[in-house]
């Protein structure tokens, strides 16, 4: 009998840049691998949860803009949580928000940063009426700091002047 994890998280194909995607979670980081850590598009199977697996669309989802997980401290008014991508259903439109791997492309993860200006105004409205927060170009801080494990203070310091 298989077991059904491995089914449900086995390598797949991209659909869009048709790289073989490793989905080893010791690999990833992640559970529920459905996202290609080269061009970072998904593909749309979850219906109710991650790793569901019940979404009869199955098309590509594009990767549209970042987020970052809501903090659970309600106290404080600040983005402190993890890096997300929020991907959009090229099908049926459906948006969905997915965790950043360990081995996604930290390149593409900037350029898909950068084209966030780009986002339609349809989008914009969709995100913020689902209470996502597209994060926005004075976010680019929060977003190095997030992939390259910098301190946000080495940006803010004046060239020459050591960070603690």
């Amino acid at each position: 009998m298989r077991n059904k994890i491995f089914e449900i998280n086995s390598d797949f194909k991209c659909a869009h840049c048709r790289h073989i995607v490793c989905a080893n979670t010791f690999l990833s980081g992640v559970i529920h691998r459905n996202h290609c850590p080269y061009c970072l598009y998904s593909r749309h199977l979850d219906l109710h949860r991650a790793g569901d697996r019940l979404s009869a669309c199955k098309s590509p989802m594009e990767p549209v803009g970042l987020t970052v997980k809501k903090n659970g401290n309600k106290y404080r008014n600040e983005k402190g949580g993890e890096l997300m991508l929020i991907h959009r259903c090229t099908g049926c439109g459906s948006l969905s928000i997915n965790r950043i791997a360990a081995d996604d492309d930290a390149e593409a993860i900037l350029k898909l940063f950068a084209s966030t200006l780009r986002l339609e105004c349809q989008t914009r409205a969709k995100l913020e009426e689902s209470g996502v927060i597209l994060l926005q170009p004075a976010d680019e801080t929060l977003v190095r700091a997030r992939l390259f494990g910098w301190h946000a203070a080495a940006f803010a310091e004046p060239a020459g002047e050591p960070v603690p």
